[in-house]
């Protein structure tokens, strides 16, 4: 995790950290979806739901196009690789270290 952006990581868990935003990046797991099948999929308002969108956007973890007078969101698989790199490296154990104040 040496060359991980702390910031930008912590961002990503956030937008994670939320049920509704989960049901959403499940629901985009089948493809490209349209802002009112979200809504009448989840059962829920669209300002509720533009909310969580945004949220997950700005943590880089959806990608947003405009057609017409609707918006259709798609998974961004950029920003899943890097959290397979983030928990990875967490999987992988430096070397303890030997000496310092605690030897």
């Amino acid at each position: 995790m040496r060359t991980t952006n702390f910031v930008v990581t912590a961002r990503v868990f956030q937008a994670l950290s939320d049920e509704t935003r989960l049901r959403i990046l499940d629901r985009l797991r089948h493809g490209e979806r349209c802002v009112c099948d979200l809504t009448d999929a989840l059962d829920a308002a669209q300002s509720r739901l533009s909310f969580h969108l945004r949220t997950l956007k700005e943590a880089g973890l959806v990608h947003d196009r405009k057609e017409g007078r609707w918006v259709y969101y798609r998974i961004c698989p950029d920003a899943l690789e890097g959290l397979d790199e983030v928990i990875g490296s967490l999987r992988s154990p430096l070397p303890v270290h030997q000496g310092g104040c605690c030897s």
